[in-house]
């Protein structure tokens, strides 16, 4: 049997035994499959013959590509696992991974956006059409709760409790959480969903909340076409996602004294570690606005003496 067929037993395997998401599946195919093509290219033929020396020269072979910290230990990872799953099966008998470790990376921040760039991206928003309404009411939507971009998708009307003002939103394992809506979103929400939405599509509505110009519901390609229309339309060239209105939530919730409990229960994250990177972005915001506004810092480095 080939490698490559090895690797589809794989994908088959994590597939039935894991359940994991075709998007998830797509990334292990992507990255065991650039290893077994080094391999090839390097004149290994048999997964049992590959050796420390061999991942040490992929690994330096990814970074000389250009691979961020965080993609090399997610190959690094991905091949672990692809090998434990050869061992299992009897096809070889150790992992060549076994005992390597990667340098410690440093987390990366996401990117937020301020206040006034929120602002901005919202304010070049045409309403004057029925699009251009649907657009201001998810981007205020997205702001406003914090949802991940797979909630705002599958976000029904009936999940808004208009008179208490929160959102009904299923999560990762459709575990539910409630989270408070604001009145600003719940306005361009309801003139959405009075303007706009039932001229969306002349058949075949979907129950979504958001939906497209056909009536349908939005993929997450769709969704992220909406963000970055607004971004550029905005000027603004750091890179935005849909996931940075999520970003952005937390963090100006923390930098206005949220306490970090309920931001991890608005955003539902199971472990408060997950939630604390957010108060290492608002300590980037604390410094700097001290280094732009404190006098003594403002004079320079030449005032030292």
């Amino acid at each position: 049997m080939s490698n490559k067929e090895y690797l589809e037993q794989f994908i088959s395997y994590i597939m039935l035994e894991r359940g994991y998401s075709d998007n998830t599946l797509d990334a292990y195919r992507r990255d065991i499959g650039k290893f077994l093509a080094f391999l090839e290219e390097k004149g290994v033929e048999k997964l049992e013959a590959v050796d420390t020396f061999n991942i040490s020269s992929y690994i330096r072979h990814l970074s000389n590509q250009g691979l961020s910290a965080r993609s090399i230990a997610r190959n690094f990872s991905s091949l672990h696992s692809f090998y434990r799953y050869l061992i299992v099966e009897n096809i070889v008998k150790a992992d060549p991974l076994e005992g390597m470790s990667l340098p410690k990376q440093k987390e990366a921040l996401p990117h937020v956006l301020t206040v006034d760039e929120i602002d901005r991206v919202i304010s070049v928003i045409d309403l004057s059409n029925i699009l251009g309404l649907r657009d201001r009411a998810i981007l205020e939507f997205m702001y406003a709760t914090g949802a991940r971009i797979s909630e705002v998708i599958n976000m029904i009307p009936s999940n808004i409790l208009w008179d208490i003002e929160v959102v009904r939103i299923f999560g990762k394992g459709s575990k539910e959480r409630l989270v408070p809506i604001g009145a600003t979103a719940l306005y361009w929400i309801k003139r959405y969903m009075r303007d706009s939405r039932p001229y969306l599509g002349k058949k075949g509505h979907s129950e979504h909340l958001f939906r497209t110009n056909r009536g349908k519901g939005f993929s997450r390609m769709g969704m992220w076409k909406v963000v970055r229309k607004y971004i550029e339309k905005a000027g603004i060239k750091k890179p935005v996602h849909p996931h940075t209105f999520r970003h952005s939530f937390a963090t100006h919730l923390i930098e206005g004294g949220a306490d970090l409990r309920a931001v991890q229960e608005m955003l539902g994250h199971a472990d408060i570690s997950t939630t604390q990177i957010y108060t290492n972005i608002s300590r980037e915001f604390v410094k700097k606005v001290y280094r732009e506004f404190h006098p003594r810092d403002r004079m320079g480095k030449n005032s030292k003496q």
